[in-house]
């Protein structure tokens, strides 16, 4: 659905050039839902707006739907919708109704399926309240999920979004975290997302591509992702009795009445082992295996404070 080549944008005259993004490849399969990670000026909004026609690449290629989308940018949109966190693609004086109206006339869609879209979008991203309301009155979350319903009213085969959780409280954040999931699975739906919220990475994404300095530095699953840069895990007990706790290959990070957080590395220490070394050393009540917390292991990266993979090892 989505192939990159040696993709590269530079911005600026050639001896003084910034380059945003440095010869990225990947590809992503049709139904697949991906996050793409990065720190600020990183290059993830830069490699979205060359995958939607919005800027050229100085060097490189791609394909959208089979289609070069800086020179297609037309027929793309046809077949792709983008939600940008920070930027509105209704419109700001009408009703959030006129601009379901207008995606219909825009998208030429038929008038049953139209209405019969709304009706769900509407039910599904509880949009009932302020469906009469115009756009600039709406809140933040109220917008965002007005945004959500827009791009996916013409049915697109690919979504992008960049940053459409940024400043959701955590109700309008679930309903869009469930909408997202819900079209991913039943429609099939391509989605291409960029974040700084691990949560959505997590609930969301099968995949994950990191980008640093413009370059890719990690492709794979979250959990290969967490496995590849950090060994370190957590194990949490829960003790019959409080009382002091001391395993070999462990160290007590912290302690709460009856409950103990344990972290060792896997490197050293297979995790069965470490719960065997606990089970024999006090009686216990519960305990699980916590994964390594993805904003740290991303953050890490970021601060190259991880081993990794070098660029020959990105997938």
């Amino acid at each position: 659905m989505i192939r990159v080549e040696h993709l590269t944008k530079s911005f600026g005259k050639r001896s003084a050039a910034l380059e945003a993004v440095h010869d990225i490849s990947f590809a992503i399969e049709a139904g697949d839902f991906v996050g793409y990670a990065g720190p600020n000026g990183a290059g993830k909004s830069t490699t979205v707006k060359m995958l939607t026609g919005v800027l050229v690449p100085t060097s490189g290629t791609a394909t959208v739907c089979g289609l070069v989308p800086w020179k297609d940018r037309r027929r793309l949109n046809q077949r792709t919708g983008v939600v940008f966190g920070q930027r509105t693609q209704l419109w700001w004086d009408l009703p959030v109704s006129d601009s379901f109206d207008l995606v219909h006339r825009l998208y030429r869609t038929s008038p049953a399926d139209h209405r019969r879209d709304v009706t769900t979008l509407v039910d599904t991203l509880g949009l009932a309240p302020f469906l009469e309301r115009p756009v600039r009155a709406l809140s933040l979350g109220q917008r965002m999920r007005a945004e959500l319903a827009a791009a996916v009213l013409p049915r697109p085969e690919v979504l992008f979004l960049d940053e459409p959780t940024i400043g959701l409280d955590v109700e309008a954040k679930a309903a869009v975290r469930d909408f997202l999931a819900a079209r991913n699975r039943e429609e099939g739906t391509t989605i291409v997302l960029t974040t700084h919220d691990t949560d959505d990475i997590v609930r969301l994404c099968r995949r994950l591509l990191i980008i640093d300095h413009g370059r890719i530095i990690s492709d794979g699953t979250v959990d290969e992702v967490r496995g590849r840069f950090t060994d370190e895990r957590r194990l949490v007990v829960d003790l019959v009795r409080d009382q002091p706790l001391a395993v070999p290959g462990a160290t007590v990070e912290r302690s709460e009445g009856h409950r103990r957080w344990l972290t060792f590395s896997s490197r050293d220490v297979a995790a069965p082992e470490m719960v065997a070394r606990v089970l024999r050393a006090v009686e216990v009540r519960d305990l699980s295996l916590e994964p390594p917390d993805l904003e740290d292991v991303i953050r890490r990266i970021y601060r190259g404070e991880t081993g990794g993979t070098g660029p020959s090892e990105v997938r």
